[in-house]
C-alpha cells in the first residue's frame, strides 16, 4: 500500500481539501487504480463553464506511456531544443508579482539545499518538471486553437475541479506550465490533432514524502490585498 498522505485515510470537509492542497514535486512509483482515477475526472468533469461547451480535451499518460513520454521532454530540454508554446507565456513578472515568485523559490530551493549561486543545481530542479517528478501518470490540458484567455478560464475551473479531486482521494499533484513548451511532443505521443492547443500539464500520483522538495508549503496574500468588499 502507498505511504501518501492523511488525505486518503477519511473523509475531508471541502475546507480540509482545499487547504490540504499544494504542489508536490517527488512521487512514489505505485500508479493510481484505474477506478479512482475514473472517479477523480469523472468528478472533474462537473466544472462549470460558458455555455456548457466543455472546452477541455485532457490527455493522460501513465505507465510505459508516461515513461516514453518523460524521456521526449527531457531530450527536448537538454538538447536544447527551442520551445515552440501554443499560447503567449508570461516569463517575466514585475512588481509584487516578482515578489511572491523570488520568495517561492527561495522557500523551495533552500530546502531543497541549493544555493542561490548553484547554477547546476538549479537547471537540475528545473529538469525536475520534464521529469515530472517520477510521477506515474501525467494528464496534459488542451483546448482547441480557436478559443482565447476567456474560454482558458472555464479550463482552469476544471484543472482546479480536478486537483481538489485528486486531494480528497489521497492523490498529489503539480501543475505544470513548463511543458506547454512544447506542446508538438503532447501532440506527436497522444495523437492529438494540431487543432487543440496545450495549456498546461499535471503530474500526479502518491507523494514521496521523503523528497525535500515536498517540504515546501507556500503562503497566500492576505484577502484584504486581493478583494475589495463594498457594502
Amino acid at each position: 500500500m502507498s505511504t501518501n498522505t492523511s488525505a486518503s485515510q477519511g473523509n475531508l470537509s471541502f475546507e480540509d481539501v482545499v487547504k490540504t492542497r499544494r504542489s508536490v514535486r517527488g512521487f512514489l512509483s505505485e500508479p493510481i487504480p484505474k477506478e479512482v482515477l475514473h472517479k477523480v475526472f469523472s468528478l472533474a468533469q462537473l466544472a462549470p463553464s460558458n455555455c456548457n461547451i466543455q472546452p477541455w480535451t485532457v490527455s493522460v499518460a501513465s505507465g510505459d506511456s508516461c515513461k516514453q513520454l518523460r524521456d521526449k521532454f527531457v531530450e527536448a530540454v537538454t538538447t536544447g531544443l527551442k520551445p515552440n508554446p501554443d499560447h503567449p507565456r508570461v516569463d517575466k513578472f514585475e512588481g509584487v508579482f516578482r515578489q511572491r515568485q523570488v520568495d517561492t523559490a527561495v522557500a523551495l530551493y533552500g530546502n531543497m539545499n541549493i544555493a542561490r549561486g548553484d547554477n547546476d543545481g538549479r537547471r537540475r530542479a528545473s529538469l525536475r518538471n520534464f521529469e515530472f517528478f517520477d510521477a506515474p501518470h501525467a494528464a496534459f490540458i488542451s483546448m482547441p486553437k480557436i478559443f482565447n484567455e476567456t474560454v482558458a478560464v472555464d479550463v482552469g475551473m476544471y484543472a482546479q475541479n480536478l486537483m481538489l479531486a485528486m486531494t480528497a482521494n489521497g492523490i498529489s499533484s503539480c501543475a505544470q506550465a513548463s511543458v506547454s513548451r512544447y506542446p508538438d511532443i503532447i501532440r506527436d505521443h497522444f495523437g492529438l490533432d494540431d487543432s487543440l492547443g496545450v495549456l498546461m500539464g499535471l503530474s500526479f500520483g502518491y507523494e514521496d514524502t521523503t523528497v525535500p522538495a515536498n517540504k515546501t508549503v507556500v503562503p497566500r496574500a492576505n484577502i484584504e490585498d486581493e478583494v475589495l468588499f463594498v457594502d
